[in-house]
């Protein structure tokens, strides 16, 4: 194998396009990541605008406080691994 053979194996394929086309390129079709419908352009921007507006989901007090004892315990669990035996 002499130099030559090697610069042609470290070049790509001639039919894969570039990355940097691929990175300019826009894309006029889109699908909602939702429920994957197919959405223009257009629709596509307002779903995404729409989504990041949306409120963050407000969880009732019980389960809050159920999800922090979890957490808890799973930290108590890493710093004291015998505790495990113990419940």
């Amino acid at each position: 194998m002499n130099y030559q053979d090697a610069a042609v194996l470290a070049l790509s394929p001639t039919e894969e396009t570039p990355e940097e086309i691929l990175r300019t390129e826009i894309i006029l079709e889109a699908r909602s990541p939702i429920d994957g419908k197919p959405l223009t352009p257009a629709e596509y921007a307002e779903l995404q605008a729409k989504l990041q507006q949306s409120p963050p989901i407000k969880l009732n007090s019980s389960l809050r406080q159920t999800v922090f004892l979890l957490q808890l315990r799973k930290t108590l669990f890493q710093f004291f691994p015998f505790l495990d035996l113990l419940f």
